[in-house]
């Protein structure tokens, strides 16, 4: 059963619900009615009654009539009246109310049946909107004003400071991205993040039971090595020769054309495959070339724990490579960042004065050091220009509109703020490109090597939002009202 159809199933259950409360109350107000009509008729009784009983205490007076009655005529006396009960109508008698008899069975389907034969019986009609049903009309407006308050695409209405601000912080985030992030490998961020990884490894392997380098060994390496034994894989091929030279392959750019080495969901479920397939998957000249492997067994009684088992194999695996290898005389070749490898496919173009394709400068790109390492330095920018914007956002929003800290949100839904952002890291690809065309010199390698990858798809997801309110606006975000809708349904159910 969908959960729409059961939400519809519970609206009309609560329609018929709402049906017999309103009868209960109805029929109490007849019985209120019943009893005041009673309580009246038996005052006017009682009056009846004390005048007849004053008559005949003023005719006994005036008569001076003396009652003189033994216990034996006493009762004769009463022997002699005749007893009649008379039946007072209070008004039309009341009707039986109607409900529900679940005689013993508590099922839902059960309780559905009876519902629907309630409904029958009562001639109670279901509309097309059984939720609608259940508001009243003052309620329906509140709701229908509100949807149209909060769920209706409104274009941004930004005035010359909200520009202003959006630009100052993206051109503070390119300049941050132009001077300490730099070439892969030699700006001040990128040693920043080279450090972090490496500490980050050294800490997993030690988690995983690693004792530390031996005497005079370098830590990383020792904790490297020690990851690569713990967590074999069997797709980690290093060389052509290891695919039986299907392709050209070296330690420099394997981790980009393996699919299953790279850290995002396209490199999870390549990894579970390849191990359950014992296989290889790589990508080479816009394709996919599948390598048969020596037979490689999960660890695990059944399929759950087979899973768990490549999932930890392939997480382990990265966090052995993310530093590079333990043969590694320098810096080594670490892992793509997410979904870059898919760049490969993208084997269109001729650059340079070889006449390379797009995806051929991808991998080339990536054996200079353009790896996830250098991935994280690039977003310290970009995460720079985007938390100014916001914190500068609330601030004009608190001091300059003077509204209320709670209307003062940084929600991505605001228009306003989306525009910003918009704003924000569209000055920081323009200083990033500029920078990146200026020093390049015409090169597409190091044209792409001194570009954000990060600040570009940040501001590429942002111009699709925009362009997407643009479009809608004036329109009703009808997935919004849904979700909200359904919220408060649940809500309502949980509290009845």
């Amino acid at each position: 059963m969908s959960m729409k159809n059961a939400s519809t199933e519970q609206a009309q259950a609560m329609l018929v619900q709402k049906h017999q409360l309103n009868t209960a109350l109805n029929h109490v107000g007849l019985v209120n009615g019943a009893l005041q009509s009673l309580q009246v008729t038996q005052a006017q009784s009682r009056q009846h009654l004390e005048l007849l009983m004053l008559e005949a205490e003023t005719l006994v007076e005036g008569n001076q009539v003396i009652f003189e009655v033994d216990d034996d005529d006493a009762l004769l006396v009463e022997s002699s009246y005749a007893v009649q009960e008379n039946i007072v109508s209070v008004g039309t008698p009341l009707p039986n109310l109607d409900f529900i008899d679940m005689k013993g069975k508590s099922d839902w389907s059960g309780y559905l049946d009876q519902v629907t034969a309630y409904a029958q019986r009562r001639r109670i009609e279901f509309g097309h909107d059984p939720f609608r049903d259940l508001m009243s009309a003052s309620q329906r407006i509140a709701l229908e004003r509100r949807i149209r308050d909060e769920f209706l695409y409104k274009g941004a209405q930004c005035d010359k400071y909200d520009y202003m601000i959006a630009g100052t912080c993206g051109l503070i985030g390119g300049l941050v991205d132009v001077l300490f992030v730099g070439l892969p490998g030699q700006g001040a961020l990128t040693h920043f993040t080279d450090e972090m990884t490496d500490n980050a490894v050294r800490r997993f392997a030690a988690w995983n039971g690693w004792q530390g380098p031996n005497k005079g060994s370098d830590p990383v390496t020792s904790a490297i090595g020690f990851l690569e034994r713990k967590y074999k894989v069997n797709y980690d091929h290093r060389h052509g020769g290891d695919v039986g030279g299907l392709f050209k392959m070296s330690t420099r750019n394997h981790h980009i054309k393996s699919l299953a080495h790279s850290p995002d969901l396209v490199g999870l479920f390549f990894s579970i495959l390849d191990q359950f397939t014992s296989s290889a998957h790589f990508v080479d000249g816009g394709r996919i070339i599948s390598v048969d492997t020596e037979t490689f067994e999960l660890k695990g009684s059944n399929l759950v724990a087979k899973l768990f088992c490549g999932c930890m194999n392939w997480l382990g695996h990265l966090f052995s490579d993310v530093a590079g290898s333990s043969g590694a005389k320098t810096r080594g070749s670490g892992i793509p960042i997410p979904f870059y490898s898919l760049l490969q496919f993208i084997n269109l173009g001729e650059f340079g004065q070889h006449r390379q394709t797009f995806a051929t400068i991808a991998v080339q790109v990536f054996e200079k050091g353009y790896d996830l390492r250098h991935g994280l330095a690039m977003a310290i920018p970009v995460m720079l220009s985007e938390m100014l914007t916001r914190v500068m956002w609330v601030v004009k929003q608190r001091f300059y509109h003077e509204k209320e800290w709670a209307e003062c949100i940084p929600s991505a839904t605001n228009p306003e703020l989306q525009r910003m952002l918009l704003m924000a890291h569209g000055t920081l690809c323009v200083v990033d490109g500029a920078d990146a065309a200026i020093r390049s010199g015409g090169d597409m390698i190091q044209f792409m090597l001194r570009s954000n990858l990060i600040a570009w798809a940040r501001f590429g997801t942002l111009a699709l939002k925009e362009l997407n309110s643009w479009y809608q606006d004036g329109r009703l975000d009808i997935k919004a009202v849904d979700t909200y809708l359904d919220a408060e349904y649940e809500r309502l159910v949980a509290s009845a």
